[in-house]
């Protein structure tokens, strides 16, 4: 099983942990709706085919607006971005499209932006309903193309409960040398804190990229534009190198699971199953994915990676998939309504409770999932950055920092040696 490029974390990483943690704790083609003034299609992307959460969405928006009809087409996730720009090149796309925020990926804002293929969004009170925090990646030369439809924390999926059974605490104000200190007694059991899938780059960089958002973006949000700007680089950024060697330190400490770099979620699986392991790397939506599987059985929270002593810990707080419009519908302003009323107050409630997410609009809100409680106050207090890669130059850069990591981890990279090589992978 393998993930799809750069950002598309969630729903891949959570299907082959479900059945373990439960243990541990006891189409069609892009055609658009023509000439029918009435008429939209609508396609999104999905690993799991029971979801339902963009059907729910379009049958919301024909109830509330008699007539309308809304034809939806899901498109396998690990298809999607292939299938989408496919079809937007040879003009056949659908409307309204599931899309990838920033320019990370060729089905992204950034790429079919710049290729003239979205519509222009110009209701002015969408930029007041999204935040700031998120509309970068949604917009292009001060434009904006899409919405968000959910927002997620890119962060540690914990089983806090089985944790602390094994005399582990962590909370959101832990620091890593909090975790590192207890990683020697857990590994002394035969157990690890974390389970890393090494073998995959982007796990191994997701976890990266967690620290890496205290560290570089915590005290420098626009660090992505002065990159661009070459007014810095990731080898003269010191953040970026105390994010590498917090990598280096936790797997010396034992926190990682034996044979980490080498393994695939087929390894974590089996150590879940085992209770071998307390939490994994990847966006809080999975948190319900597992628990839903288990039936009651677990109980997971989303927490922050703990940064080092003396950094501010800031959440990655991801809106990465959204939904944008094709600027050759015949039906635009249809079309621009129905991304509007994705994102309003509530059908973004609902939109997130059925993906286990965060509401657009509403991070601080008090109503939020069990599994965010204990990082509420974080949201609230706007302790949060967004998902730096978003805004990256191109999916090599990410790439580079994925195998990079585990190069790390083994010992065949040095930080200079993966910084080096993210600095070539932007400028190529």
């Amino acid at each position: 099983m393998t993930l799809p490029t750069t950002q598309r974390r969630s729903a891949v990483l959570a299907l082959p942990l479900a059945a373990a943690l439960m243990l541990a704790a006891c189409g069609s083609g892009g055609t658009n709706g023509g000439n029918d003034p009435h008429t939209i299609t609508l396609s999104y992307a999905s690993a799991n085919p029971t979801d339902q959460v963009y059907e729910v969405l379009a049958k919301d928006y024909m109830a509330a607006h008699p007539g309308v009809n809304i034809k939806t087409n899901r498109i396998a996730l690990n298809a999607a971005n292939q299938t989408l720009t496919t079809q937007m090149q040879a003009g056949n796309g659908p409307d309204v499209m599931w899309i990838n925020a920033g320019a990370g990926q060729a089905a992204s804002i950034g790429h079919l932006a710049k290729a003239g293929k979205l519509l222009p969004l110009t209701d002015p009170s969408l930029k007041s309903i999204i935040p700031a925090t998120e509309l970068e990646g949604y917009s292009s030369n001060g434009t904006l193309y899409g919405v968000p439809s959910s927002s997620m924390i890119s962060g540690i999926v914990y089983n806090d409960e089985v944790a602390k059974q094994n005399g582990v605490t962590i909370t959101p104000s832990s620091t890593l040398q909090d975790v590192i200190s207890q990683c020697g007694a857990v590994k002394a059991k035969g157990k690890a804190i974390f389970g890393l899938a090494g073998s995959i780059p982007e796990n191994s960089g997701i976890m990266a990229m967690e620290i890496a958002t205290s560290t570089v973006y915590g005290s420098n949000p626009n660090w992505n534009q002065d990159r661009a700007a070459d007014k810095t680089t990731f080898e003269n950024t010191p953040g970026w190198h105390q994010a590498l060697q917090a990598v280096i330190d936790l797997n010396k400490s034992g926190c990682f699971q034996a044979g980490a770099a080498g393994a695939g979620f087929d390894t974590l699986t089996n150590y879940e199953s085992q209770g071998k392991i307390f939490g994994f790397f990847a966006p809080s939506g999975a948190t319900k994915d597992i628990m839903d599987s288990a039936h009651g059985a677990v109980k997971l929270i989303a927490l922050p990676f703990p940064a080092p002593q003396g950094t501010k810990t800031y959440m990655t707080l991801s809106a990465d998939l959204g939904l944008a419009g094709n600027k050759n519908s015949k039906n635009p302003k249809l079309v621009e309504d129905f991304i509007k009323f994705s994102v309003s107050p509530a059908e973004a409630k609902k939109f997130a409770d059925a993906q286990g997410a965060i509401p657009i609009g509403n991070v601080d809100s008090s109503d939020l999932l069990p599994q965010y409680q204990k990082v509420a106050g974080l949201l609230k207090g706007q302790q949060y950055r967004p998902y730096g890669v978003d805004g990256w130059q191109n999916g090599q850069v990410y790439n580079a920092l994925g195998t990079g990591t585990t190069g790390l981890i083994t010992g065949q990279k040095s930080i200079d040696d993966v910084l080096k090589m993210m600095d070539a992978a932007w400028s190529s």
